[in-house]
């Protein structure tokens, strides 16, 4: 029978650079300092050795070792917490400076091997909660549930299924006003466990490898998430037209329905910026071809595309069909570049093209010869790339554990590999891009990963249902992914596999509006699901939330050059500010977020006409009529399917902009600044570049500090930094629920008049009873003031 053995007791221990090497009866250990709020955890097991190499840490050790022991224990002290280690038998606490404790290993196991299974037992702390672990279904506070890391293709899956397509074995643990994170960087098949079917512990295990963890602690929960992502790398700054709306379909062809799609858009006054191209563009779906008979001209039709103001995304599979005489197949024979069996020959398995070779993405000579293939897609103006079935995915969903990778070297079974195999094809896929694209910045997509994807692609969260279910599931994984790194995240709006009501589409498109990324897609055989194919009420439903997203491309575009320099989720769980509300976990509230640091979104279902919502502290705005609302309580509000409940937080700063019919299409050259009157002081960093290229890096950019302070009746814009000419030469202020008595307000100590108007941020829905009336007609803020002045890079100061 296995036994479960620990690490035992302390034998020697020294200074190493950067941390301790610990000596012990059954394992080495080795805690390393990564500054002053994150310690690396390293253990193994004598008889085994370990390269630790990591596809998803993105930094090295830093920081002095300041370390004392006595007869009983060790104490490595960092900057903001101790890590104090027990020596008979060795268990690790981990306190704040004043002696509380954050986390410890349970007495009795702590670290330790059942056969080659590793694993972490922690005590559970009184009322502890866990949140956290990226693309995983179940309710924000995970305590009671276990979870599986085992990247998988999951069709149509409940919105209960684990695992899914995506694994980020990092989670954040709360309690006592403490928050610390996890990150366990095992590739393995893990299981977390939170206190399921026990009450004892909760405990982080893989089936092989060594304990590799690192414990982050930084005083606060926005702080652990900046961390993790500076170990595991930043996203890039997307262009700016990867935020607008994306429009796909299983599958849109020939190229003449391609173009249809997009003059329909464009003629109904629906703004988009993307348009897909799944399997069947390709020659029997062999990737890096073309259909010639459906896409004889793919350059021409990209480039018509392109004079509306669309880009071409198109869909690529790793599956590379055997076949002599294609030459994809043919090179990479002969360069080797295949998943291969212990024996030396190539692994075949079959998918879409029939049976196919699988390239070895953790193979850098695979990595550049993937790469170079690019040319054939970048050379007919192709700038969107979207990476499906890497899980990877083939029919029977079985890939023999014995499969071999290269693993950069190390070497490495399917066990080790499968679950870094969609971040690598992903890396490969931005590779190739950056080399082949003059100056611009692609955009990728990909359906799996593990920690760190964010560095190389947005993430969708695979094929979900049209129902009400699956997409407030995917409300509550776009948050936890926002919470492990991945900024750029969002669900198939209407949902990929059954048909969607015109209740459900139109309610989906409204939440969709507040999602990073923010696609329409439906699957082959099903009813078409453009925002005009449910009838002219939806349609109008449909526009007037895309056209708010594109009022709100500013903003957005601000909040996602932040979530490239901090990690900063676009999408913000309401644990983000408020951890320690009880009142965020009720089921009945923890699909609400904020969108950005000031707007609540409050999704529901598309049954419902009235919900009850929570506001957390502080005072909220009704979005669309300002009516004032105290925080710390639950409301009901009415949800008709042509609104989405929305508040503003007070001391809001929300840049806008009349809508286009794509990102770079401007109707005027005025940057809209609505100001929401607060008791404290607020503050918002406006963002702007040309949304395309990679110029921005040599300072061709535009940003500056927007100041709100009510209580002293000042507004400041701080003087601009970077090179970058904006392209508003006007600047339009509304103040909301602000006391203006005066009618007047003072820029730069002249004064202004200000006007009263009545303002809408939606439009109201024609009606289709026979009695008339409009939909919305109550959605207007009466006589909102506002002024209009020049847009100067140098500082603005305005007064009232």
């Amino acid at each position: 029978m296995l036994k479960n053995e620990s690490l035992g007791n302390l034998l020697k221990a020294e200074a190493i650079e950067n941390g301790l090497r610990l000596e012990l009866e059954n394992a080495r250990l080795e805690l390393l300092v990564y500054g002053p709020s994150m310690l690396r955890v390293k253990a193994w097991k004598k008889t085994r050795e370990y390269s630790f190499f990591s596809y998803a840490a993105a930094m090295e050790p830093q920081g002095a070792v300041d370390w004392k022991e006595d007869e009983s224990e060790i104490v490595l002290s960092l900057g903001l917490f101790n890590a104090i280690i027990r020596k008979k038998p060795v268990r690790i606490r981990f306190e704040t400076k004043d002696g509380q404790i954050i986390s410890e290993d349970d007495p009795a196991f702590g670290i330790s091997w059942l056969g080659h299974e590793v694993a972490n037992y922690k005590s559970l702390q009184d009322a502890e909660r866990f949140i956290g672990l990226g693309e995983k279904t179940g309710n924000l506070d995970r305590r009671g549930s276990a979870y599986v890391n085992w990247n998988t293709d999951h069709f149509a899956y409940p919105s209960d299924a684990d695992p899914l397509y995506l694994s980020t074995p990092f989670y954040i643990g709360l309690h006592h006003q403490l928050a610390y994170g996890i990150f366990f960087d095992n590739s393995h098949r893990s299981t977390f466990n939170f206190g399921a079917s026990n009450d004892r512990f909760s405990y982080f295990s893989a089936i092989e490898g060594p304990m590799d963890y690192y414990f982050i602690f930084t005083g606060n929960l926005p702080g652990i998430v900046h961390e993790y992502s500076k170990l595991t790398g930043f996203m890039p700054l997307p262009p700016k037209w990867a935020l607008g709306y994306q429009q796909c379909r299983y599958s849109y062809y020939p190229d003449i329905e391609v173009l249809n799609i997009a003059h329909t858009f464009r003629e109904k006054n629906i703004p988009c910026d993307i348009i897909y191209l799944d399997i069947h563009y390709m020659d029997q779906y062999k990737v890096f071809t073309f259909d010639t008979d459906q896409f004889p001209d793919p350059a021409a039709m990209t480039a018509k595309l392109k004079e509306m103001g669309f880009h071409l995304t198109i869909i690529i599979d790793p599956g590379i069909k055997i076949e002599k005489g294609y030459s994809y197949y043919d090179e990479g024979k002969k360069q080797g570049v295949f998943i291969k069996y212990p024996d030396g020959n190539d692994y075949a398995a079959s998918v879409w093209p029939g049976n196919c070779h699988f390239p070895d993405f953790t193979k850098p000579d695979t990595r550049k010869w993937w790469a170079n293939n690019f040319k054939t897609y970048t050379s007919k103006g192709i700038d969107g790339f979207w990476n499906d079935m890497n899980e990877p995915a083939n029919w029977g969903q079985q890939m023999p554990d014995l499969i071999e990778f290269d693993f950069d070297g190390d070497g490495a079974t399917h066990r080790k590999a499968r679950n870094v195999y969609g971040l690598n094809m992903a890396r490969s896929t931005q590779e190739g891009a950056l080399q082949n694209l003059d100056n611009q910045r692609p955009f990728i997509l990909t359906r799996s990963g593990y920690s760190g994807i964010q560095r190389f692609a947005a993430v969708w969260t695979g094929d979900n249902i049209s129902s009400d279910d699956s997409m407030m599931a995917g409300v509550r994984l776009v948050n936890s992914l926002g919470l492990t790194g991945i900024a750029f995240a969002g669900s198939d709006v209407g949902g990929f596999s059954g048909n969607a009501t015109p209740e459900l589409f139109a309610r989906w498109m409204a939440i969709g509006a507040f999602t990073p990324f923010f696609r329409g897609h439906s699957m082959v055989n099903t009813n078409s699901a453009e925002p005009w194919a449910f009838g002219e009420e939806v349609e109008e439903i449909s526009r007037n939330y895309i056209r708010l997203r594109y009022k709100l491309m500013p903003y957005l575009y601000s909040l996602f050059h932040e979530a490239a320099q901090k990690g900063t989720p676009v999408s913000r769980s309401l644990v983000w500010y408020f951890p320690f509300d009880d009142e965020i976990y009720n089921t009945a509230y923890q699909n609400q977020f904020l969108f950005g640091p000031f707007m609540l979104i409050v999704p529901v279902e598309s049954t419902r006409q009235i919900t009850s919502l929570y506001l957390p502290e502080g005072i909220w705005y009704d979005f669309y009529t300002d009516q004032q609302f105290n925080g710390k309580m639950s409301i009901h509000a009415d949800c008709p399917k042509e609104k989405l409940p929305v508040f503003v937080k007070a001391g809001a700063i929300i840049p806008a902009v009349e809508p286009g019919q794509h990102t770079d299409d401007f109707p005027e050259d005025c940057l809209r600044l609505h100001f929401y009157a607060g008791e404290a002081p607020s503050s918002f960093e406006f963002y702007d570049d040309d949304g395309n290229t990679f110029d921005f890096k040599q300072g061709d950019y535009y940003k500056r500090m927007i100041q709100l302070d009510t209580s002293n009746r000042k507004i400041v814009l701080s003087p601009v930094e970077g090179d970058y000419p904006s392209g508003f030469r006007m600047l339009k202020l509304f103040f909301h629920g602000f006391d203006l008595i005066k009618k007047e307000i003072f820029v730069n100590g002249s004064s202004q008049k200000i006007e009263n108007r009545d303002h809408r941020f939606i439009e109201a829905i024609s009606s289709f009873d026979p009695l008339g009336g409009r939909n919305g007609d109550k959605e207007l803020i009466p006589q909102l003031p506002s002024v209009q002045i020049l847009n100067i890079r140098d500082e603005i100061t305005i007064t009232w």
